[in-house]
């Protein structure tokens, strides 16, 4: 008996039957690659930690250079000297620190659940490390990053990635000179009082020579990214406060 395929039912049938075909395939796919997938991931979030402390494969002047995949795991154990997680005030160490979803933590602190902040401390020519993960909103969709910090909370150096920004306008704060520029620069006063750091338009300082006016110079026609820049860095750095306080 021959199917009559001009039916209505039929396309239901098939397109049913495909769906569920389909779905199967990709849920499949998905979970075979997920080892895959958590395992770049790992990798991708150690080579920023590890950029943001100064320990990378930059040459000159040239683009950004990530110690490359195949030694990653090495040398953030080597430079990585401890993994904290500070809930609640107190600080405890972690080793799997660098795995805490950022995103997911911010939104239990806005629900007023208990938020979670890894920092990771760093050792490096006779240097102390601390790099704390940051995460905000640019133009288009999310923004993050890592600022290595030393006991005083005077930069040490950063890393910062986005989603889709304007290329070569937003995107640009995964430019080095952009974020070269923030190394040297105070979060706090004097009286230790916390500022944070603006990217500002005009602020009379563009080879962001003077450190301790809690500014560097704006990205040309990327006034929002840099507003989600300076938001990030006093909303979330402000939080380890605390923290840096007991390391006096």
């Amino acid at each position: 008996m021959a199917v009559n395929t001009d039916k209505n039912s039929y396309t239901i049938i098939f397109a049913v039957a495909m769906v569920l075909v389909v779905g199967s395939l990709l849920a499949f796919t998905a979970s075979s690659l997920r080892p895959n997938i958590d395992e770049n991931k790992r990798m991708e979030k150690q080579q920023n930690i590890l950029y943001a402390m100064g320990v990378n494969e930059n040459e000159g002047t040239g683009d950004i250079a990530f110690i490359g995949t195949d030694k990653v795991a090495e040398q953030f154990s080597k430079y990585i000297t401890k993994q904290l997680v500070i809930e609640n005030g107190v600080a405890k160490e972690d080793d799997k620190a660098y795995l805490i979803d950022i995103k997911k933590e911010q939104a239990k602190g806005k629900n007023g659940g208990t938020r979670r902040l890894p920092l990771f401390v760093g050792e490096k020519d006779g240097k102390t490390f601390y790099i704390a993960p940051i995460r905000g909103k640019g133009l288009w969709d999310a923004i993050w990053g890592y600022v290595a910090l030393n006991k005083d909370m005077v930069v040490q150096g950063t890393f910062f990635d986005h989603a889709g920004e304007t290329p070569g306008l937003g995107a640009n704060i995964k430019q080095r000179y952009f974020m070269d520029d923030f190394y040297g620069e105070h979060l706090l006063t004097e009286a230790g009082v916390f500022k944070g750091i603006s990217v500002a338009k005009g602020n009379n300082d563009p080879k962001n020579e003077i450190k301790d006016d809690y500014e560097v110079d704006a990205l040309a026609g990327a006034t929002i990214t840099g507003d989600g820049v300076s938001a990030m860095i006093k909303k979330d750095l402000k939080l380890y406060l605390p923290y840096f306080k007991t390391l006096k």
